[in-house]
């Protein structure tokens, strides 16, 4: 299996990279918790009442430390962290969480190893693979990419 991408066009007038091409990723269907928790099941002596337990505590859990500034850990997964977007202020004085204080958004690293030739690998790219999308096929309801859009995202 690969990652599927669709090519589309920057019609952005104002970007240097204007009328070019791109691919973007595309999601071709939406995997939910039950399924997880199924396919779970079967790869192990765990009944899916008691996957669907653990994973619904973690993310009350994982929210509280969150919210309380610590980033969380998952062996073999990754880290997550809260990340803020603020505006400048013109003194340190001046800067308050009202009038600075944008958003609030999470942060996700995989987990990395280094391999035999000290490249530096994310534990979900290992092995990667990326094909075009064949012709014809929908993307599902995960597919947030849409047809258009500036370069680099």
């Amino acid at each position: 299996m690969a990652v599927l991408y669709r090519l589309y066009q920057n019609n952005q007038p104002t970007s240097e990279q204007y009328k070019k091409w791109y691919g973007r990723s595309v999601a071709i269907e939406k995997v939910t918790t039950d399924q997880i928790a199924a396919e779970i099941e079967a790869n192990c002596t765990v009944k899916r009442a008691d996957i669907l337990a653990v994973l619904s505590e973690l993310v009350v859990v994982m929210k509280r430390e969150l919210q309380n500034s610590k980033r969380v850990c998952l062996d073999r997964f990754g880290a997550f962290k809260i990340g803020i977007s603020t505006r400048p202020a013109e003194a340190a004085k001046d800067f308050n969480v009202n009038d600075n204080v944008r958003g609030v958004h999470v942060i996700f690293q995989p987990e990395l190893h280094i391999d035999a030739t000290g490249r530096r690998i994310r534990s979900f790219l290992d092995g990667c693979k990326v094909a075009e999308l064949p012709v014809n096929t929908k993307a599902g309801a995960a597919d947030t990419s849409g047809a258009s859009g500036a370069a680099g995202e």
